[in-house]
């Protein structure tokens, strides 16, 4: 979900500066609500139903029943570079994203680490369009909601989003519920919590029962609801995951965590300020791009070590 919700800034860029080209978005149909944009169409896709070489042709056949002229892909993993390869043979330019493999496999090794600012996913995607002949200004992109609705301004209104989807990037559970149990004893100020699955949804359920002015939102709305919630916001804290990119293209603060991750790897929120990135140095650090290797040293002392105290006086700033 973190990489489609990067691709905004570009895309709404591209229809905005090239409003006579018709733009055909393919992915996952849950991801719909971030393309709200009327000169995008977007195609939902399920690949359970469009499973192999077979499904992926019958795909490509509705495409080209909508006369497309380049293809560009911004995922470059197998499925896509099939169908790029049906539309090749056809004679369709197309371009796909370079996703910097080897740097990136530089930036984690444990000899010779090059510790340095990688190219953003925003610029790779910008550079595929960049190929097709399309050069995007993306830069100027402010927001996928045009202005933000009000919801109980009478209380300052924090995030919390405390999971992702590997061990790497995961703030411990039980230091994050510090930092919840310390702003629910703060007089107008609520908390919203976000996750989903069983697991989590019980976590937060928990947590809401348990302290006071606090809300979880986990299994109970949709992701147009949790968008609108969090750009009303004043700060979110989060991992780096999903929820970091949904609040940073709705233009909501964050105060985010890295462990074994790092935003040196280009996958920092969109227009998110460099010191609030909460993060220590470690020689090993970073260990991994997405946080789904296990800690070499057993202790995630990347995360182990970050306080609740750090992240609350840095909560506190925006409010």
């Amino acid at each position: 979900m973190g990489d489609v919700a990067m691709t905004t800034p570009v895309l709404y860029s591209l229809a905005q500066q090239f409003p006579d080209v018709e733009i055909t978005l393919l992915s996952r149909p849950q991801f719909e609500s971030f393309f709200i944009d009327e000169n995008i169409n977007f195609v939902g896709v399920d690949f359970k139903k469009h499973k192999g070489i077979w499904g992926l042709f019958n795909i490509f056949r509705k495409l080209r029943k909508q006369k497309i002229d380049v293809v560009a892909d911004l995922h470059n993993v197998l499925r896509s570079r099939i169908l790029c390869a049906f539309f090749t043979v056809c004679g369709i330019k197309t371009a796909k994203i370079n996703k910097g493999r080897r740097e990136k496999k530089q930036l984690i090794s444990k000899k010779n680490k090059i510790l340095r600012q990688l190219p953003t996913s925003f610029e790779r995607y910008a550079n595929v369009f960049s190929r097709l002949g399309f050069n995007i200004n993306y830069t100027s992109f402010e927001s996928i909601l045009n202005t933000k609705k009000t919801i109980d301004d009478e209380n300052k209104k924090i995030g919390i989003a405390p999971f992702a989807k590997h061990k790497g990037k995961i703030y411990p559970i039980e230091k994050t519920e510090q930092i919840v149990e310390y702003f629910s004893k703060i007089e107008n100020v609520k908390i919203f919590l976000f996750g989903g699955g069983k697991n989590e949804t019980e976590i937060l359920k928990n947590w809401e029962n348990k302290y006071n002015n606090v809300v979880s939102l986990a299994g109970k709305f949709n992701l147009c609801y949790e968008i609108i919630t969090i750009s009303n916001l004043d700060v979110i804290f989060a991992m780096d995951s999903a929820n970091m990119h949904i609040a940073s293209i709705v233009n909501t603060p964050v105060v985010s965590v890295w462990g074994a991750t790092h935003p040196f790897a280009g996958f920092y929120g969109w227009q998110q300020k460099p010191e609030n990135a909460i993060q220590i140095d470690l020689q090993c650090r970073p260990c991994s791009i997405f946080g789904n290797k296990d800690c070499f040293r057993g202790d995630y002392a990347c995360l182990n070590s970050i306080t609740p105290e750090t992240i609350i006086e840095k909560i506190k700033s925006f409010l």
